[in-house]
């Protein structure tokens, strides 16, 4: 991936650009190189009631389910980086306080039954980075919820997994710039994929 500065582009990604891009980096230039109309599928659509529900639900519920005796939750957190080029809204972000020690660690909520993926994974690792420049605090731990099993997965961040994200973050803009058509990430993505009407090569 050739890791152009994205400082020099006049807009922003979204955490959910590099999620979108792990998954099939044809999301991305349908997106930015040659928009289109999207039809939302059934499970994004059912994805923003089950969120609003869990929500609720997530402010009656005791964090010892994340592993923390006390703490605040911070529900759908802003967090933006200028030195990234990156901005993104934290489903939900642990703050954990004792003595003089405090600690952040962001909460995606996932609407799936199916094992947690890598583009999710690589979504939480952004979410930390920017995490970590809110509040100026190194994150090492994330989660992700997923909705309908009620199953928490613990998600520990590392080096080489913030490196990877750059190394999106730097792909993605490239890719912008060059105007250049990417191949599919895996055709069995696509059954379901809102954008799969116009990937002619992949039915």
């Amino acid at each position: 991936m050739n890791q152009d500065n994205s400082s020099e582009y006049r807009f922003n990604l979204t955490v959910t650009d590099i999620k979108q891009y792990v998954y099939c980096p044809r999301i991305i230039y349908y997106t930015y190189v040659l928009p289109v109309n999207k039809k939302p599928t059934f499970k994004m659509e059912h994805g923003k009631d089950r969120h609003l529900e869990i929500d609720r639900l997530e402010k009656r519920r005791k964090l010892v389910s994340y592993g923390f005796e006390e703490g605040e939750r911070i529900f759908h957190l802003p967090v933006y980086s200028e030195r990234l080029g990156l901005s993104g809204l934290i489903d939900m972000v642990i703050e954990f306080k004792k003595g003089n020690l405090k600690e952040y660690y962001p909460v995606e909520f996932k609407n799936t039954v199916h094992q947690i993926q890598q583009n999710h994974k690589y979504q939480l690792v952004a979410y930390a980075m920017l995490l970590e420049e809110h509040y100026n605090k190194p994150v090492r731990r994330g989660f992700i919820y997923t909705i309908p099993n009620k199953d928490i997965q613990v998600v520990t961040i590392t080096d080489s997994m913030r490196i990877y994200v750059k190394k999106v973050i730097s792909a993605i803009y490239n890719m912008i710039k060059r105007e250049k058509f990417p191949e599919a990430r895996s055709v069995r993505r696509c059954w379901d994929c809102e954008y799969k009407n116009y990937c002619k090569d992949v039915r």
